[in-house]
């Protein structure tokens, strides 16, 4: 059996493609759980999806899902037009950071969902909503993403760690099963 940590090195593109899909369904049907901060909704799952998808799949796939889930959630109405921003450049930052890291380390590409969105994400939102003032607006959205994305991401971060625990423990088994 594969573990999903060897689906990121791996060919297989339904299998990555299937689990990026799986990752955008799951940022949907959490969608429910979000809040609004000024002119825009937090929502932590979608960025501990972002930080899943990241360090499992890569970045273009981490952008893909995030793109499909922001797509679907503004169709809903559970979501707005700063979903894109909000969401894509924090999902390109930790599918980067984890390309750049070694494989033992990749968990802490989580730290760069919340640099990428409070920083970029909120840049880009801030010129959608260029009618009220650009430097009030990037503040007033830099630590509304800020508190959307800090928290999704420590989320995202233990659901890595506990995967990653799991998969260590059925490799162990594994082993010791085959001596």
């Amino acid at each position: 059996m594969m573990n999903v940590f060897e689906i990121r090195t791996g060919q297989d593109k339904l299998k990555k493609m299937a689990l990026a899909a799986m990752f955008a369904a799951l940022a949907v049907l959490l969608s429910g759980f979000s809040f609004p901060v000024g002119p825009s909704r937090c929502f932590p799952f979608q960025h501990a999806m972002n930080v899943m998808c990241g360090v499992i799949l890569g970045p273009w796939w981490a952008v893909g899902s995030a793109f499909v889930s922001s797509v679907i959630r503004n169709m809903l109405g559970t979501g707005t037009i700063l979903a894109f921003p909000g969401s894509m450049f924090g999902a390109l930052a930790v599918g980067l950071a984890a390309d750049m890291l070694p494989s033992g380390r990749r968990l802490f590409a989580a730290a760069a969902e919340p640099l990428a969105t409070s920083l970029i994400g909120a840049w880009v939102s801030s010129l959608i909503m260029a009618s009220a003032g650009k430097g009030a607006m990037f503040s007033m959205l830099s630590v509304a993403f800020l508190a959307s994305s800090a928290p999704g991401a420590v989320i995202g971060f233990l659901a890595i760690f506990s995967l990653s625990l799991a998969a260590r423990r059925n490799k162990a088994r594994t082993a010791d099963g085959e001596r």
